[in-house]
């Protein structure tokens, strides 16, 4: 039986996160830089002959149709294969982050599964399933650090310097709409060049969801608290809860308080699956 092991999916923190505006449909206008870690979900593919889709959850149990069944889904149908897949799921990547954890493992899905399929569809038919799954998947598809413009649909490849970052998730997750919907956000910030960002890549900017994930969840604020206790400089990574920070070297950290997830990573130049689809866009 024809199989794949140890497909990785990695997170992604958000380096800045800024709101320029809202359209007339109510999708907001932004600014970000997406950045790739080495804090990743790891996932397990054998094809069935039977076409049947069948996911396994190896340590924390997901929703029934999450985005890795519906990834699966979708390329079974736009393709029409008579294979199907059972796909193993070790899911490290906390959900309600802001860390795209849900996205990643829908891409490395379309990857893993467009290979296994002996498909061989180039990254350009892969790209609309991504985008009907959710905004952040094209950008993991893609696999390269990117400055991210527009409603997240304008994808730029960037370089970042290597380095390591210490990342904190609270307990409570936070629900990306509910951000968007609150009156207080800030929907007026100036747009940014990717100049004046690379003078100072790790120290730019700021996210504008973050004042109101602060006033909605208290514990991403103590979170921050914590870390700025530390002598960094924290902040809240996408629409939260999880927070982040540039991690110097020589400092020491303490166990996460209240039995919170607490993880050292270093940001990656590309993707693991970089290369798996023949890149024509």
């Amino acid at each position: 039986m024809r199989s794949l092991t140890h497909v990785l999916a990695p997170a992604k923190l958000n380096l800045f996160l800024h709101i320029n505006g809202q359209r007339a449909d109510g999708y907001h206008l932004l600014q970000s830089v997406f950045m790739l870690i080495d804090w990743c979900d790891t996932l397990h593919f054998e094809v069935r002959d039977d076409g049947v889709l069948q996911r396994e959850d190896l340590h924390v149990a997901l929703p029934a149709d999450d985005l890795i069944v519906r990834a699966a889904r979708a390329l079974q149908l736009a393709s029409g294969t008579s294979l199907g897949a059972h796909i193993a799921i070790e899911k490290t990547i906390p959900a309600q982050a802001g860390m795209g954890g849900g996205s990643s493992d829908a891409a490395s899905t379309l990857l893993a599964l467009n290979r296994l399929w002996d498909l061989n569809w180039p990254l350009s038919r892969l790209l609309p399933l991504g985008l009907a799954l959710g905004a952040d998947v094209p950008f993991f598809l893609r696999g390269h650090n990117a400055w991210v413009e527009g409603i997240g649909e304008k994808i730029h490849p960037i370089e970042l310097p290597p380095s390591r970052f210490v990342v904190l998730k609270p307990n409570a997750g936070l629900e990306t709409a509910r951000i968007f919907r609150d009156p207080n956000l800030e929907r007026a910030t100036e747009a940014a060049t990717m100049s004046v960002f690379a003078v100072h890549p790790f120290d730019f900017g700021r996210n504008d969801l973050q004042p109101v994930a602060q006033a909605l969840c208290p514990e991403v604020d103590l979170a921050l608290q914590w870390l700025s206790s530390l002598g960094l400089k924290p902040r809240m990574t996408g629409s939260g809860s999880a927070v982040f920070a540039q991690l110097p070297e020589g400092v020491l950290l303490n166990a996460a308080p209240h039995g919170w997830q607490m993880q050292v990573c270093s940001n990656l130049a590309v993707h693991p699956l970089a290369g798996w689809a023949v890149s024509d866009v």
